[in-house]
């Protein structure tokens, strides 16, 4: 790239001869502004009516009437954006407004093509700027090297062609935000795409920035609550905290988040859903069913569908994480969904092979664990000075055969504070959510617990994993004796208990009656297909007759010996009636 410092002339480009005044006070203008003695040589052009256009270098006064009302435009557009009484103030823009000698930074396109452009003559560009390219369509500054950058595209590339002009903004990479985006369904560039009209927003925050510290942190040491028996049982998850939802195709990890979402009803959580490289009418579904739960009261959607370019799914898990952020510094609960982080990782590998990076494992370029951790670390608990806000993230991840040694799966499986791993074999035995107990894991434990559901679960995972052992040790044998039988009926039991329907969240109350009398092995006697139906009954039951117990495990501060025989004596009082 040329250099400012190694340019001494400028060009004139005007339909007219400027007189010897006006030359002489060009050279005094510019002379002043770049310390040093400059010569304008004036070149006849009648591409610039109404006024002229002065270069130096990449350095562009555009004095056209095009250039004047461009200067306008942005004017009118910074008011719209932060000011509340727009209408007189732009009324009085209007009438007293008058150009400012600018200078704008212009580069050349020298290609263009897959959603990406390299582009001469921006010297003092900065990576992660963006670029206003032909009719207003714009990039990111994505590659810098010594000559040219390469730049990625948000918008159809067809009107950019070699040799267009392209405009530094001086500005990175940023998204609008503000209390309006809850309830909308929106793209990675905050626009609206639900057909509800424009969001008013006046704030405006840049899509990647520093993950808070290790001071700014406080211990993540309150519940996150699925409404998920298996999970809140033996996978707490906190907020503040990152737990992977990983499994192969079909084994329903967006269920899980979908019902987490449905399960903050009424919690004073924000809820963001960032849905990457999915089919639009898979989206639209999923919308409608938040709707009609009365979800989308607290939730955004963020979309960059299958259809959208590689650049635009790059960027939406950071559009969703600033939007998110806006929030956590509120003060506020945030639940993010990054649905999912493969297909992200796949388009960030196009663009990088497109940019000429060099590919490595997988042909992944060199930085994809920090793609990812930069983007994850920024969940967390804020401190009390910081207003305590938090935001929870709950990355999913697609494994090939249940791969999970895969590149991808082993450096988010690093990243975050534990795993929620699906098998496929349990997901088609009719286990939903199909959890595997073995390799799932929060490596937040008991801390994101209420002390009630730490005394309830007691043995849960110690139990199942005996009898999947047992499992496996009897399927060829025809000859059990009792305690066999009934160890295996007691296992049978507590799997058939951890199956839910999607969108049938428990209450925390709901879930400590189950484990305990679950735990208390009061399903034993009860025929492995009824017991679904038969738990169902026993929550009514407990609803019914005693709501006493429920409203105590809400305001206690543990599970104490006295309660849990309690629920055990209104359990058997149940199934005795039952009989």
């Amino acid at each position: 790239m040329s250099s400012f410092n190694s340019n001494s002339r400028a060009y004139l480009y005007s339909a007219e001869k400027p007189t010897d005044a006006q030359m002489e006070g060009f050279v005094k203008f510019l002379s002043k502004k770049y310390n040093r003695e400059i010569t304008v040589s004036w070149v006849n052009s009648k591409e610039f009516p109404g006024g002229f256009r002065l270069e130096i270098g990449n350095d562009v006064y555009d004095w056209s009437k095009e250039g004047k009302f461009e200067q306008l435009r942005e004017k009118l557009s910074y008011l719209a954006k932060n000011s509340d009484n727009v209408i007189p103030l732009m009324k009085e823009t209007v009438h007293s407004w008058t150009p400012a000698a600018i200078a704008r930074e212009v580069g050349t396109v020298l290609t263009v093509g897959d959603g990406i452009a390299t582009v001469e003559g921006l010297e003092n560009v900065t990576f992660g700027e963006i670029l206003i390219f032909t009719d207003g369509i714009r990039g990111m500054v994505m590659e810098l090297r010594r000559d040219e950058v390469g730049v990625i595209l948000f918008s159809d590339e067809a009107p950019i062609m070699e040799g267009s002009s392209v405009y530094r903004t001086g500005k990175t990479a940023g998204i609008p935000v503000g209390d309006g985006f809850i309830g909308r369904v929106i793209n990675p560039l905050g626009e609206p795409i639900d057909g509800r009209g424009v969001i008013d927003s006046k704030n405006y925050r840049p899509i990647e920035s520093p993950a808070p510290g290790i001071i700014d942190r406080q211990p993540v040491n309150r519940p996150m609550e699925t409404g998920l028996l298996a999970i809140d049982s033996m996978f707490p998850i906190g907020r503040g905290q990152r737990e992977l939802i990983i499994g192969d195709r079909q084994t329903g990890k967006t269920a899980i988040a979908l019902d987490t979402i449905t399960n903050q009803k009424g919690k004073d959580v924000i809820c963001i859903y960032v849905a990457i490289g999915q089919k639009a009418s898979s989206v639209a579904q999923m919308v409608n069913n938040l709707r009609n739960k009365g979800a989308m009261d607290y939730t955004i959607i963020v979309n960059a569908s299958a259809s959208d370019a590689a650049p635009v799914q790059y960027i939406a898990p950071y559009a969703g994480c600033a939007l998110g952020e806006y929030f956590m510094q509120k003060g506020e609960d945030v639940l993010i969904i990054y649905d999912d982080l493969s297909k992200h990782a796949i388009a960030y590998r196009s663009l990088s092979l497109l940019l000429d990076r060099s590919p490595g494992r997988e042909a992944y370029p060199g930085d994809v664990f920090y793609l990812h951790s930069r983007l994850l670390e920024r969940a967390a608990h804020l401190s009390d000075e910081l207003g305590g806000g938090s935001m929870t993230a709950l990355p999913i991840v697609e494994t090939q055969a249940g791969d999970v040694s895969a590149y991808i799966p082993t450096n988010i499986i690093s990243i975050t504070d534990g795993q929620i791993f699906l098998e496929t074999a349990l997901f088609f035995e009719g286990q939903r959510p199909a959890v595997n107990v073995g390799l799932s894991v929060s490596r937040v434990g008991g801390d994101a617990q209420t002390k009630a559901m730490k005394k309830a679960t007691g043995t849960l995972r110690l139990d199942l994993a005996q009898y999947r052992e047992m499992e496996v040790f009897t399927q060829f044998s025809s000859d059990l004796d009792d305690s066999t039988k009934n160890q295996l009926l007691y296992g049978k039991g507590l799997m058939r208990i951890l199956r839910q329907k999607q969108y049938k969240p428990y209450s925390g109350e709901d879930e400590v009656i189950l484990l305990v009398c679950a735990l208390g092995r009061l399903f034993i006697p009860v025929p492995e297909k009824e017991i679904n139906k038969v738990s169902e009954e026993l929550l009514q039951y407990f609803r019914q007759n005693r709501p006493d117990i429920a409203d105590r495990i809400r305001g206690s501060e543990g599970l104490p010996d006295e309660m849990k025989k309690e629920i055990l004596a209104v359990g058997a009082e149940f199934m005795a009636k039952r009989k």
